[in-house]
Formats: structure tokens, C-alpha cells, sequence
């Protein structure tokens, strides 16, 4: 990633703010992070737009983290119609029925134990890293999970900020 100003930073900094928080509600959908950032422009670069989104995820309380991973849907289950889960999850696309079956009772299990959805950044994992990543995460306290969750949802978000200011205008995001 780099350090530089962007066509799509330089349209981010620019739009109103109603334009700027939808944009971040498609990066995380925890408002007071997308508050966050809009409130911090504009940004000169976009290493510093990354770097106050880094801040905003470890300032998130756990209602905050809980409004951001509601946002994400179950690994293997992207939700229709939104190209950006498909592209992130594209490792479970091609995944056996065995192994999005075994996901799938992974996911309830997960979210049995500590009431959310397994997150983890998708984005070039094979499914049977995704699966294994959630059959070790299993058994971690609460308490630490969270903190892997905080850590997945930094680098999704990341992602994302970079493809949305990478992005020229009027090519889908």
C-alpha cells in the first residue's frame, strides 16, 4: 500500500459528509469508526487515511466491535448481491460440500460460544485455512478472541480503504 494521494483520496476528502460516511459504512459498518475517519479530513495521503482507520478499530468499544462484525457474513455464506463478501470469501467458492459443510457447523459453533459471527480477513485464504483458523480460534477465551477479531477487522477494513481509494470513479467497488 502505498503513500500517496489518490483520485479516489483526493474524492473522498472532497465529498460532503453524508457521501463520506456510506463510503465508510461500505469499508466497516461500526458508525463510530466511520465517524472517526470522516471527522478526521481531509487526509494528505493515504498511508495516514490507513492510519487513522487503525486508530478507529482499536478505539472501538465492544458494542462498537459488536456493529462492526454484524456487517459480515458468515464465511461461506456471502451475502447476495454483494460483490465485495464474494470477492473476499472467493476461497470457500471453490471449497468441497464436505469442507462448507464442516464451515458451516464451525460458524454455528463459533457463534454459539462467543455470540457473533467468526470473523477473519478472507482475502487470499484457501477454505481449509479459513477452517482451520476457526477450529483454532475455537477454543480461545472470550477475552482473547476479541482481540483477534479487533486484529482481523483492522486488516479487512485496510483492504478495503485501499480498494476505495484506489478505485476511479464509476468503477464498482
Amino acid at each position: 500500500m502505498s503513500s500517496s494521494t489518490t483520485p479516489g483520496l483526493a474524492r473522498f476528502n472532497a465529498a460532503d459528509d453524508g457521501t463520506a460516511l456510506a463510503a465508510l459504512h461500505e469499508v466497516c459498518a461500526s458508525r463510530a469508526w466511520g465517524s472517526a475517519l470522516a471527522a478526521r479530513r481531509p487526509y494528505a495521503t493515504t498511508d495516514a487515511l490507513y492510519a487513522a482507520g487503525d486508530a478507529a478499530t482499536a478505539e472501538l468499544t465492544a458494542d462498537d466491535l459488536a456493529e462492526a462484525m454484524a456487517g459480515h457474513p458468515p464465511i461461506g455464506r456471502p451475502k447476495p448481491g454483494d460483490p465485495t463478501s464474494s470477492r473476499e470469501q472467493s476461497g470457500m467458492a471453490s471449497a468441497s460440500a464436505a469442507l462448507k459443510e464442516e464451515m458451516l457447523a464451525l460458524n454455528l459453533a463459533y457463534q454459539e460460544k462467543f455470540g457473533h459471527t467468526f470473523l477473519i480477513c478472507a482475502s487470499g485464504r484457501t477454505g481449509e485455512q479459513m477452517r482451520d483458523a476457526a477450529r483454532d480460534r475455537i477454543g480461545n477465551a472470550p477475552e482473547r478472541e476479541r482481540e483477534i477479531v479487533r486484529a482481523e477487522l483492522g486488516k479487512i477494513n485496510r483492504i478495503r480503504l485501499h480498494r476505495m481509494t484506489q478505485t476511479a470513479e464509476g468503477d464498482p467497488a
